[in-house]
């Protein structure tokens, strides 16, 4: 998904040094500005200098895809797209409903901004255009296209059990309930929703024919010309019922992780001469340098799942015979309420399946043990389970709720990334900015997903969730949690107490739950930029 910031029509103007520290301090946590330091302002300026002159990327080389996390540390870290959407990851979700999208049909008297900035072709498009069918109103703000080479057309970012499609079409959408434009969005943890569109090479479209006309004007980096509005809805597909939905990322730096990402299930398709049109007409060099660098093969590869899972809005279908129905919202929330406020010797001893991976059949403590049974006699044990708590048990799952995260305010990433920075700053370990805001972030990412059907319950958020509960019985659950986890592993072999995995939120580093890790501080990319995803 691209996603440029800059001052031409269908995008919200690149933010001033003073616009930008206003913003900073606008998403800083409550921080209060009067009494802030004197070092935490130079701090601040520093860090806006670094955003100022961002660090160039690309798709390979020195400063390909690999490096992105040296100068964008969030492209290192959790819930990263794009995927590789397999079947085992899938859960219909009933609920969900057909996607909604209002004045895509554009007067050919509007005049759209086609552009080329170095990284993709893309389309600025007018605010009135918006989903209405999620949580909050999306407005449009762009769409842009990725694509493979003449040599391997293969470009699409998403694919589809192991299917790589020739290129993929991204319209980018922004929280406008929430936030003024795409500038403030895009770093905050529920800005954005981008429509993904496969695209398959077969029959002429006239409906891409609409833009690809004029892409000789647009042949060079930072080269734009203006093309009558048309009918966008036609770039589509027919059916807009059907689509995978999962949490993610912009594709390129920042690669901050604000994206609600819908991609349709049914493909739509281009002449072989469209696709040529894209994958041989551009350049990612500008129009005065000697040595023109081709534009094509733009695309990231698969990220890993992070413990996510990709909702279906569909059951029937090739492949989707044994698709799971996602676990409810409800039963969820009384997990959570259950490691927060809960006993946790019952949890490890009876309800330990309930905190596995969806899917995982078979438990292994010393002994096998019959499922049925074992949630018979949990489920007997949940309704004990306080829905409406004590109290003092519900200011205390107040508290550890809005610690973990899940008050109403979303993540802003940048101010994460200041404080996480500037906190490894104070102890000379910059080095650690990757580890460290993955650290900090997965739990509540994997969190707010998990609430939401998008994600499996993780054991470093388990962890997490656990701090501050008594220590014993803390340390009783997360030992049952690893045996089980690692035996549905590997069924067949014998359990090991092995160092856990660390990365993809699969298993962390063992740390006694209760003990707090340590947290550090980040540092911003936000303006002037693109984002590509």
């Amino acid at each position: 998904m691209s996603i440029k910031a800059g001052s031409e029509a269908g995008h919200p103007p690149a933010l001033h040094r003073g616009e930008h520290r206003a913003a900073t301090r606008g998403c800083a946590e409550g921080t209060d500005m009067k009494s802030a330091s004197v070092s935490s302002i130079v701090f601040l300026q520093l860090s806006l200098c670094a955003v100022l002159n961002a660090a160039k990327w690309t798709y390979s080389g020195p400063e390909g895809e690999h490096h992105w996390s040296k100068h964008y540390p969030f492209c290192g870290g959790a819930f990263q797209s794009p995927i590789d959407i397999k079947s085992d990851l899938l859960r219909f979700d009933p609920s969900l409903r057909p996607i909604e999208v209002h004045n895509y049909n554009l007067s050919p008297n509007e005049q759209l901004t086609l552009g080329n900035n170095g990284h993709s072709v893309q389309i600025s498009l007018p605010s009135k255009m918006h989903i209405s069918s999620l949580p909050h109103r999306y407005t449009a703000a762009q769409l842009h296209f990725h694509w493979g080479s003449s040599s391997r057309p293969a470009g699409s970012e998403h694919m589809v059990n192991s299917r790589q499609y020739p290129a993929e079409m991204h319209v980018v959408h922004f929280n406008s309930d929430k936030y003024p434009n795409m500038s403030m969005a895009v770093d905050k943890s529920d800005g954005l929703a981008v429509l993904g569109v496969l695209i398959e090479v077969g029959e002429f479209n006239p409906a891409f024919d609409q833009f690809l006309k004029f892409i000789n004007g647009i042949k060079y980096s930072d080269q734009r010309v203006q093309v009558p509005g048309f009918n966008v809805r036609a770039l589509l597909p027919a059916r807009l019922d059907e689509y995978y939905r999962y949490d993610g990322s912009l594709t390129t730096p920042p690669c901050y992780p604000s994206v609600l990402w819908t991609l349709f299930r049914n493909h739509v398709t281009i002449s072989r001469k469209q696709f040529l049109a894209l994958a041989t007409a551009l350049y990612s060099s500008h129009a005065q340098e000697s040595a023109p660098v081709p534009l094509n093969g733009n695309y990231r590869k698969p990220q890993h799942a992070d413990s996510r899972v990709v909702l279906v809005s569909f059951k029937e279908g090739r492949g989707l015979h044994a698709t799971r129905t996602v676990t409810s919202p409800l039963t969820r929330k009384r997990v959570v309420q259950q490691l927060l406020v809960g006993d946790l010797a019952d949890l490890a001893d009876e309800g330990l399946y309930q905190l596995l991976p969806s899917g995982s059949e078979k438990l292994h403590a010393g002994k096998k043990k019959d499922l049925k049974n074992q949630q018979s006699q949990s489920l007997a044990k949940s309704k004990q389970w306080p829905l409406n708590p004590s109290p003092r048990k519900k200011s205390q799952t107040k508290q550890s709720v809005g610690k973990l995260g899940l008050a109403e305010d979303a993540l802003c990433y940048v101010s994460l990334e200041q404080r996480v920075l500037h906190q490894l700053q104070l102890s000379h370990s910059e080095n650690q900015l990757v580890h460290t805001l993955r650290d900090e972030v997965f739990p509540k990412l994997n969190l707010h997903s998990y609430l939401d059907c998008r994600s499996d319950l993780a054991l470093p958020t388990i962890r997490h969730i656990l701090k501050g509960r008594p220590t014993d019985e803390a340390f009783e659950l997360n030992r049952s949690l690893r045996k089980a986890l690692m035996y549905s592993k590997k069924p067949h072999t014998e359990t090991k107490e092995s160092v856990p995995k660390t990365n993809h939120g699969s298993l962390s580093p063992a740390t006694v739950p209760g003990k707090p890790h340590s947290q550090g501080y980040p540092h911003p990319w936000l303006l002037p930029m693109e984002w590509e995803d």
